[in-house]
């Protein structure tokens, strides 16, 4: 079967999955999965961002069929996983207890981690945590969970993006804007949709505005579109500071290090700014860095999505010589 990458999107062409399922988690949580490619290829997991942001199909269109067997899931409380946006239950080891009872259900030994943005995050986390059931990784727009993290996300994008900020903290009364995470908290879990409805959305397309290096009104809506979800995960992750220790994934790098890797940056992304990228790159030199020169945050921006592809392509050879 000769898939080759369609020359005006650098993706793989569009493909459906051979199997998919939903697996009861807990009393509370059941995890939507599926597999697709090449069913005897090389394991890789794909973590989507949010925390809360689920996958999609486009997700599939990054790695190569005829040799990647391809696996997305979607996290507790995001995506097609019920309940949406429920946040009980819900911490980073309960992710990470989750990508475990994914890998021994489908049967898979060890496989490539792929993560973008809160997917570094729990990739990094999980990677650390189960070191034997890696491959490698593939890591990009690196979000640590570290403290000023979160700061410069509720706080910090005023001073690029002032108008998108200002839209953002205006939802609330002036004495609660100096704290806009405890306010929104407040609004997102309230039960009454005419509350929490707005307050998701405003806080989805804050994120979806400043995640590009040029305005891109469609990728604002698609965050609209998944705000409970987004909204909700990620405002309760920031409140417990991600469930990880200060330079949690920094101090516990050396678990990982014998591991081959590839570090993905764009140098104007301002959601993830490039600083955590540095820090993790020179805490971990055997990795491959590379900073993409010309786009923001979001994997959809050509220049990101090309480094993506031609970093998956790599790691057909790489894994093959390992």
């Amino acid at each position: 079967m000769d898939l080759r990458l369609e020359p005006r999107t650098d993706l793989y062409s569009a493909l459906e999955p051979y199997d998919t399922g939903m697996l009861p988690l807990d009393d509370i949580h059941t995890m939507y999965w599926e597999v697709s490619g090449n069913a005897l290829g090389i394991p890789v997991l794909f973590l989507h961002g949010g925390p809360g942001g689920g996958c999609s199909a486009e997700h599939r269109r990054f790695f190569d069929p005829a040799v990647y067997r391809i696996v997305l899931f979607d996290q507790r409380g995001a995506g097609c996983s019920t309940p949406l946006g429920e946040t009980v239950a819900n911490t980073l080891s309960h992710l990470i207890a989750d990508i475990e009872l994914l890998r021994d259900y489908l049967g898979v030994d060890r496989w490539l981690i792929f993560g973008g943005s809160w997917g570094s995050t729990l990739g990094l986390a999980y990677g650390q945590q189960h070191p034997e059931r890696v491959r490698g990784f593939v890591l990009r727009g690196i979000f640590l969970g570290r403290q000023s993290e979160i700061d410069w996300f509720l706080h910090g994008l005023r001073h690029v993006f002032p108008e998108a900020w200002r839209k953002f903290v205006d939802m609330l009364p002036p004495a609660e804007r100096a704290d806009p995470l405890r306010g929104y908290c407040v609004r997102l879990f309230d039960p009454d949709p005419r509350v929490h409805l707005p307050f998701a959305r405003a806080w989805s397309e804050y994120e979806g505005s400043c995640s590009t290096l040029m305005p891109n009104p469609e990728l604002v809506r698609h965050f609209s579109d998944e705000a409970i979800g987004l909204a909700r995960l990620e405002a309760h992750y920031f409140m417990h500071r991600c469930f990880l220790a200060p330079d949690q994934l920094l101090s516990d790098l050396y678990r990982v290090r014998h591991l081959p890797a590839s570090i993905i940056q764009a140098r104007y992304d301002m959601v993830c700014p490039i600083a955590s990228a540095d820090a993790l790159a020179r805490a971990w030199p055997s990795a491959r860095y590379i900073v993409v020169p010309d786009a923001g945050h979001s994997v959809w921006e050509p220049p990101v999505r090309a480094t993506v592809v031609r970093e998956m392509e790599l790691f057909k050879t790489r894994l093959a010589l390992r």
